[in-house]
């Protein structure tokens, strides 16, 4: 079978089923295991002599993760860096150190690797995070990969606390952060002839190119007592079937609560709510919790904070969408996978 045909989901599934055996060997052999939380959530994370570790890593690939054409490097390497540090923020950490590996043509102009770790560096200074090595290798088109180290917030009695995709309950409500879609309609305007206003095209190309992850509402999150997260980044359809799937539950979210920005609205019209379901790439913050918790972080972040659903028992771990009738509305595309057939070139 080709992995084409099984699916990215599925292949990791099959992958943390054989890795599973081997981590428990090898635990049986060592006096405790330091690992924490391994295969399954958006980092992972052991415990070191001191604040225990996180460790992300993320690949892009030209004409596959971004488009060859009519990008600036210097936006690749914020984005680049961006998706990394959006991983340990779904984990409720603190983004440090970087290693960053690339693998270009040997006809690939200078300047645009300077541009690019421009970028990369605004991004590693607005966030905190040190670029402390990497590699570069000759390949036939361009592959950026970039591997991330950060640390757990502590307890105030100095424990770690994370966020995981396990932990939600039934009858937690669904909330996520800022805007859905926007990256998706972004990307839609740089590969395709779309009609949109300068701001609009401005304003959705930006948050495809120059996410913003949430760094300090993941650890607000950790901190008022929230233990469920991940970002959205594969859309908010599949990401919260990982949710779902982890914790033994389904998902209800209604599609008129969805947070869609005027300017996603206008610009593609009735898609928006489609993009907004299944575009990916927005690196907001989805996250599950009671009521009373959900509006404590609400209360204390200044971002828009939007409850979109609810937790609920099902042991088929289905995510409904609802419309304001209460129909079921289903979509095509389930976000995105990346060994499915397709890609951005």
């Amino acid at each position: 079978m080709k992995i084409s045909e099984l699916g990215e989901f599925e292949l990791i599934a099959r992958i943390r089923q054989e890795l599973g055996a081997q981590e428990k060997a090898t635990a049986a052999l060592a006096r405790h295991s330091r690992l924490l939380i391994g295969i399954g959530d958006d980092a992972a994370v052991w415990q070191s002599t001191g604040a225990a570790q996180i460790a992300t890593t993320d690949t892009l690939v030209a004409g596959v993760h971004f488009p060859t054409a009519d990008v600036a490097w210097s936006d690749l390497g914020w984005k680049a860096l961006a998706v990394n540090v959006s991983d340990v923020a779904a984990m409720g950490g603190i983004p440090e150190y970087a290693l960053v590996t690339l693998a270009l043509p040997s006809n690939f102009l200078v300047e645009d690797v300077v541009t690019f770790y421009k970028g990369m560096a605004a991004m590693g200074r607005e966030y905190g995070v040190v670029i402390a090595g990497g590699d570069m290798v000759r390949a036939a088109q361009p592959v950026i990969t970039v591997t991330l180290w950060g640390r757990a917030t502590e307890s105030t009695r100095g424990e770690p606390v994370f966020l995981t995709r396990s932990g939600a309950q039934a009858g937690d409500v669904i909330a996520v952060s800022g805007w859905l879609g926007n990256a998706a309609g972004g990307l839609r305007l740089i590969t395709e002839s779309h009609p949109a206003s300068r701001t609009a095209s401005d304003y959705l190309r930006r948050a495809h190119l120059r996410p913003r992850p949430q760094v300090e509402l993941g650890r607000g999150l950790v901190r008022a007592g929230i233990r469920c997260a991940i970002d959205v980044s594969d859309g908010l359809g599949r990401d919260l079937r990982h949710i779902c799937e982890e914790s033994h539950l389904g998902a209800v979210v209604h599609l008129e609560r969805l947070p869609v920005g005027d300017h996603l609205r206008r610009t593609f019209g009735g898609e928006a709510v489609t993009l907004a379901v299944s575009g990916g790439e927005d690196y907001e913050l989805l996250f599950t919790g009671p009521v009373k918790l959900i509006d404590r972080v609400r209360a204390r972040f200044t971002q828009p904070i939007t409850v979109i659903g609810e937790m609920v028992e099902d042991p088929e771990g289905r995510v409904r969408f609802l419309d304001d009738a209460g129909q079921e509305m289903t979509f095509e595309s389930g976000g995105w996978d990346h060994f499915a057939a397709g890609g951005c070139s």
